[in-house]
């Protein structure tokens, strides 16, 4: 853990790992953190191929926002800010992680730094004294580098107008957007578009952007994991094998309005852009792109570091075989955390296929059209206020129904009553706010939030921490898919065995389960286990 900031004295031994790493121009930590040269007051990734300085000419920075504090620029042969981000900020459950999660995700510009303080329990000059320890810079200038980041992307690697370009950015004005990427990069905006091309608009104005990802990236087991899924009228899915490639498009909410994307995992040869997700974008509001952007990366786990979690993995006998086929294997994460709890409560112990149907069905009835500004015949999925209304009018029909159920017409959920009964409790609490699932809260304090809601069971909490907190150390034991790739493998396949085996394989479990997932899928169940479980919605 950093403390003031950077690492500059040649004696600490967390300064000679890095210096390491940068000498041997390790890629897998580009993003991690960042190397400034004392002589040029430029930082580089610790991947740059320019020549190491000496150990005592060179300090290390947690972020970019610290380096810029710090009076450094962006170096413009390797673009630190090009690199992916850090899994640190999914590891990390302390204050400082908390918050940059919330950071990443448009938090400051939204809403401010009291907001970004009061969500997290602490004052705005804790917090501000907290970051700055921690990370070396505050919330303001970790928003900014935030911002700088997203310039440089849209930049160069979509035809969007320099000026339209500062206001998606997050930037207040196009002078304060100018200041800030000759400050940071030594280049004006127009210049640091001119030095990677401009990008080829797209045929129906949609905006294109490159999301970076470490390799190896398994981009086509997400496509299919989300074809698998796909809800009709809210996304379209297509995997590698289909006609015209992996594909995934959807529409999402977001704080300005509906937006809508298309992913395609993007050309890592020599005339792509390299590993990771090519995106287009239709969207309501441009400011709302840096908060779209963070939520695809973490959709598809773009900051994961596969080689530490393959190495890890892939030395134990059971699981070489999985590691060797599917390298890079990824977490899905979540768009919107209110209708993964929902998804998750619909789809606990019933197939996936029975799991999309219900779905399908809340969309029918309840969905919100989306402009075609936007996404032409396509629906958001119900927010949780429509979603308690709608069920809680269906509980109260079939309470006064008798021996007569309500029709089809007022029926939003099929099912067992007690499984209704735990929806409507679930969307009142997330659309009231007595139930707030989001990506800022720790691993306890999320679960014990879904675990106080009656008939939400620790399935169903471990399932929503997976991909909403996206954290990497998730196991769910119980789950039967699970168990039935355990058995597969040759992997102790009790809920207590195959904890206790597993503790050695910390802090990457979430990823054994997906290579346990995929061996599922590749093998019929087990007897032992019952065929209809929970089967991940």
């Amino acid at each position: 853990m950093d403390t003031g900031g950077g690492t500059g004295a040649t004696s600490d031994p967390l300064h000679a790992e890095r210096y390491r790493i940068a000498a041997s121009r390790d890629a897998r930590f580009d993003g991690q953190f960042v190397t400034a040269v004392h002589s040029t007051r430029i930082y580089c990734r610790p991947s740059c191929p320019a020549r190491t300085p000496r150990s005592s000419g060179v300090t290390f920075y947690p972020t970019s926002a610290a380096a810029h504090l710090a009076g450094y620029r962006a170096c413009k042969r390797c673009l630190p800010e090009a690199s992916p981000g850090s899994p640190a900020w999914n590891v990390r459950e302390d204050v400082a992680a908390r918050a940059m999660r919330l950071v990443t995700d448009g938090a400051v510009e939204r809403d401010g730094v009291p907001a970004l303080a009061a969500r997290l329990g602490y004052s705005p000059r804790h917090l501000t004294r907290i970051l700055v320890q921690e990370l070396g810079a505050g919330p303001k200038a970790l928003s900014r580098a935030q911002r700088a980041q997203h310039a440089r992307t849209l930049l160069t690697t979509s035809s969007l107008p320099v000026a339209d370009v500062a206001f998606a950015a997050g930037f207040g004005s196009v002078r304060q957007f100018n200041d800030t990427v000759r400050e940071v990069f030594g280049l004006t905006p127009t210049a640091l578009r001119a030095r990677s091309g401009r990008a080829a608009p797209t045929p129906d104005g949609a905006l294109r952007v490159h999301l970076p990802a470490r390799p190896p990236f398994d981009a086509h087991g997400l496509f299919a994991w989300f074809a698998a899924r796909a809800l009709p009228g809210v996304e379209v899915a297509a995997t590698a094998a289909d006609p015209g490639g992996a594909r995934y498009e959807r529409v999402v909410r977001l704080p300005g309005g509906p937006a809508w994307f298309a992913a395609t995992p993007a050309d890592p040869g020599p005339s792509g852009r390299g590993t990771g997700i090519d995106l287009e974008v239709r969207m309501t509001t441009l400011s709302d792109l840096p908060t779209l952007v963070a939520r695809v990366r973490s959709l598809f786990d773009l900051d994961a570091d596969p080689v530490a979690v393959d190495a890890l993995l892939g030395v134990v006998p059971e699981l070489a075989s999985s590691v060797s086929a599917v390298p890079g294997i990824r977490v899905p994460g979540a768009l919107d955390a209110d209708e993964l709890v929902v998804r998750a409560v619909l789809g606990q112990q019933v197939r996936v296929a029975a799991a999309r149907t219900a779905l399908g069905r809340v969309v029918d009835a309840l969905g919100e059209p989306v402009p075609d500004t936007v996404a032409p015949g396509m629906r958001m999925f119900p927010t949780a206020a429509v979603l308690a209304d709608a069920v809680g009018r269906q509980l109260v029909a079939e309470a006064g129904a008798g021996s007569a159920p309500p029709g089809d017409a007022e029926r939003v959920i099929r099912g067992p009553r007690a499984r209704v009964a735990t929806l409507h409790r679930v969307a009142a609490g997330l659309a009231d706010g007595s139930l707030v699932v989001d990506r800022a809260a720790t691993l306890d304090d999320l679960r014990a939030r879904l675990l106080a809601v009656p008939g939400v069971g620790p399935w169903t909490a471990a399932y929503v921490a997976l991909r909403v907190r996206h954290h990497p150390d998730l196991l769910l034991p119980r789950d039967t898919a699970v168990r039935n790739g355990a058995q597969a493998l040759g992997i102790p396949d009790d809920p207590r065995g195959l904890s206790v085996w597993s503790s050695a394989l910390a802090p990457w479990r979430s990823y054994l389960t997906m290579h346990l997932w995929r061996a599922a899928a590749r093998t019929p169940p087990h007897q032992g286990h019952r065929p209809n479980g929970r089967h991940i919605p």
